[in-house]
């Protein structure tokens, strides 16, 4: 998450979803229903349900994805886009993330695809990097299970610097890489919001960090984390005119835009439309909300980036797959450790009605049969 430009950026970043741990009335959870050894929701073990995308789902229909000019594109060349939901930090709400909500993503919801939101720092990798890379591929093995593509995101946050987190990156993205190769669904988010630091300097950190993953998985598109948030340079005063005119020395790479539409509003939807028609975007993380992601629902400026991105063909993923007490998550509260119901909207907060609705409407998925 990330804060507004202007005074106050760094405390209004704390601020921000995600930093800040539950509350009381979210108290730490079990483990996930499905870990990797267990059964997915059709009876087979989740390894083997693996082998096979779905028919019809996005990733059968798609397959292995690749940055084709500006635009993300199938495995016949066709620009696509994805729309799914991020999950909450791992290390808060694993709860969340179950047979039966994955289900309800995939078939209730028609999503594309799912975000797997690691935070590094805030109780998450650096406490216990054998538990976290490995919740991490079970929720890879079982997004796989159901078709839809999995963004692997590495939730650095603070530090702002994602030089502080590079041997632990290229620890567990050698780890992920080295996995889940065989797979066609698979895409690598380096650093979810860099802050206070220059883009030379993310850069210079995604160059050492990208040919780490493309030693073990070559095909894979990256996506990289923009300056100030992923905001393009917006919230520290500056724009996308640094990226493009400093790229990332490597191929099959997209570039992340992250934003919050009632704090938001024209400089960086303006922003986010130059940049698609320079560089490739990909919209990894939005709300509907203000940057905190909480308080009322502006979806009139929601709706406009929506528009944006659907005629620019930039994918998204909405923040977030959880019932923690802001409005940005998208069940109410105790869904997620009473298992459910996860169908519907009998459970689901304003923001969570208004988004399934727009992630449920057809795909344009075009494939050399489908011109």
């Amino acid at each position: 998450m990330r804060s507004m430009a202007g005074a106050g950026a760094v405390t209004a970043a704390l601020l921000l979803g995600l930093t800040a741990a539950p509350t009381t009335s979210a108290a730490p959870a079990p483990e996930p229903a499905a870990p990797a050894s267990a059964p997915a929701a059709d009876g087979r073990s989740v390894d083997t349900a693996r082998a096979k995308a779905p028919s019809g789902s996005p990733v059968a229909i798609n397959g292995q994805l690749k940055v084709c000019g500006t635009k993300l594109c199938n495995q016949s060349g066709k620009p696509i886009q994805l729309r799914g939901m991020s999950t909450h930090g791992l290390q808060w709400y694993p709860q969340c993330v179950t047979n039966g909500s994955l289900d309800a993503l995939a078939k209730d919801w028609k999503a594309d695809v799912l975000r797997i939101s690691m935070y590094v720092q805030e109780g998450g990798y650096e406490t216990n990097p054998r538990k976290f890379t490995d919740l991490v591929h079970s929720i890879i093995e079982q997004a796989s299970a159901r078709g839809m593509y999995a963004i692997v995101d590495w939730h650095m946050l603070s530090p702002g610097d994602p030089h502080h987190n590079l041997a632990r990156a290229k620890t567990f993205f050698t780890e992920i890489a080295q996995r889940h190769n065989n797979k066609k669904n698979v895409i690598y988010e380096i650093a979810n919001e860099p802050s206070g630091v220059s883009w030379s300097r993310i850069k210079s950190y995604a160059e050492q960090l990208i040919p780490v993953i493309r030693q073990q998985d070559p095909d894979a598109p990256v996506l990289v984390g923009t300056r100030a948030w992923s905001s393009l340079g917006v919230s520290e005063s500056s724009n996308e005119s640094e990226v493009v005119n400093n790229p990332v020395n490597a191929g099959n790479i997209m570039y992340t835009f992250h934003f919050y539409a009632d704090s938001h509003r024209d400089e960086y939807l303006n922003t986010l439309a130059r940049a698609a028609d320079r560089i490739p975007m990909f919209v990894t993380e939005f709300g509907t909300q203000n940057y905190a992601g909480e308080g009322a629902n502006n979806f009139t400026v929601s709706q406009r980036y929506l528009d944006l991105m659907a005629s620019k063909k930039i994918s998204w993923v909405n923040w977030n797959f959880s019932d923690d007490h802001r409005s940005g998550a998208v069940f109410t509260s105790g869904t997620c450790n009473s298992n459910g119901p996860w169908t519907g909207t009998s459970r689901l907060k304003e923001a969570g009605v208004w988004i399934r609705d727009r992630i449920r409407t057809p795909d344009d998925f075009r494939t050399s049969q489908n011109p």
